[in-house]
């Protein structure tokens, strides 16, 4: 699988190829816009029948990764004649270990740097609002699992693959590290560092994809990265807040090693661990197949 994944590493096509590419991705934005505003119509109109019968929605991130998994399917079969293997989504791909193994680099990825800080005194525990964690553990997976598969689908998927085979592995992982920066500008408590850190992550998810041939493990770890720091942690999720019952992690160091306001992963204590995996995707999988590839 990675061998397929990087086998366009240097890609050699014509004026004429590069302009189709560049269609393509422009068809599958537009086909994106138009999935997500009916999935988005149809969600507001779950939530407020829901409301309306009493029921307050519990899952509020899931029109995102339908629209754009309907984009992905369309442009598969109309601009493409392609399979699922194409966006790394093909059973070849939904690999049960490899995902659980995903899941627990996603986790201790951020976990392990954040403990650290924990038992050094730079972050501590505080109490908060007496609450059901199960409750809430629940609720955040049910909305961060979507999240993230979103994402991963928006960047990591289809137009992954289209700039790969267009303009090569590394940059495509530089335009869509830049790009998944700049998707979060807009958060609450950003600032350059805590963007800059972004950039890192993509670079860490795409490494994974690349490494696996698998979106589903991307998402994994995108997933169980945010859940760590939601669920386990009680801290802020790319500066939005969560639902914090019983206790709640906060910083006590400096923003630049802790992440303030932003949460542990805006810190250069997160950095350090998504670095050092990325370095051990590359020496491990990306170099060597990039010699094999000539």
């Amino acid at each position: 699988m990675l061998a397929s994944a990087l086998n366009s590493s240097r890609p050699k096509l014509s004026f004429n190829d590069r302009l189709r590419a560049a269609g393509r991705v422009l068809l599958f934005l537009v086909l994106s816009v138009i999935a997500l505003a009916m999935t988005i119509a149809l969600e507001a109109l779950t939530d407020r029948t829901a409301s309306a019968m009493g029921y307050r929605p519990l899952v509020s991130e899931w029109a995102m990764p339908l629209g754009l998994l309907i984009a992905t399917a369309a442009s598969l079969i109309l601009i493409d004649r392609k399979s699922w293997d194409y966006v790394w989504l093909g059973r070849a791909a939904f690999q049960p270990r490899l995902i659980a193994i995903s899941l627990l680099v996603g986790a201790a990825a951020i976990g392990l740097p954040s403990l650290l800080l924990l038992s050094t005194g730079q972050l501590r525990a505080v109490s908060a609002a007496n609450g059901s964690w199960l409750g809430a553990a629940a609720i955040t997976f049910a909305n961060l699992l979507p999240a993230a598969a979103g994402e991963e689908l928006f960047l990591r998927g289809y137009l992954f693959a289209v700039l790969r085979d267009t303009i090569g592995w590394r940059w495509t992982l530089i335009v869509t590290s830049v790009v998944f920066g700049w998707m979060h500008i807009n958060n609450p408590g950003v600032d350059a560092e805590s963007v800059l850190l972004v950039i890192l992550a993509g670079f860490f998810l795409g490494s994974i994809l690349l490494a696996t041939g698998s979106l589903y493990c991307a998402i994994a770890v995108h997933f169980a990265w945010n859940w760590m720091m939601a669920a386990a942690l009680h801290t802020p999720v790319s500066g939005i807040a969560v639902v914090a019952p019983d206790y709640r992690v906060v910083d006590s160091g400096p923003d630049w090693l802790t992440g303030g306001t932003w949460g542990p992963e805006g810190g250069m204590a997160a950095a350090l661990s998504m670095f050092i995996v990325v370095l051990f995707i590359y020496g491990r999988y990306l170099r060597h197949m990039e010699q094999a590839n000539g």
